[in-house]
């Protein structure tokens, strides 16, 4: 008897994402590991939605790639020079992330604090 594939819910994104046994893990459109099943993981609006990305493709990435991202740059900087995967990986300081995370087991995750940067621009809610 084959296996069914199962849904999967990431913990900020409600949609489930069917993850197929039978097939290679999918693959955090970032750092390039694998997802495993359980694993946290959630879909990264390339372009911010409130800049106008609501509609337009997303990419699913480890929960604390994700936070990484949105911990370091703003929507507007998001928005404006990295609304694609190579300009993320392109900036210093998420590279230096990135070297970091790989060298982590698939499933890792860790709490991210924002960048003193954004700290500052960005009230407090």
């Amino acid at each position: 008897m084959r296996p069914r594939s199962r849904p999967r819910r990431s913990s900020t994104d409600q949609r489930a994402v069917e993850v197929s046994p039978e097939s290679d893990p999918e693959r955090c459109g970032l750092c390039g590991r694998p997802i495993p099943p359980g694993a946290r993981a959630s879909r990264h609006h390339l372009v911010p939605k409130l800049k106008g990305g609501a509609k337009l493709p997303t990419v699913l990435l480890h929960q604390v790639c994700h936070s990484a991202i949105h911990a370091r740059y703003s929507e507007a900087d998001l928005a404006r020079r990295l609304s694609d995967l190579d300009s993320l990986r392109a900036e210093p300081d998420l590279a230096r992330f990135l070297s970091w995370v790989r060298r982590k087991p698939d499933g890792f995750h860790a709490a991210t604090r924002r960048t003193a940067k954004l700290r500052d621009e960005r009230p407090r809610r």
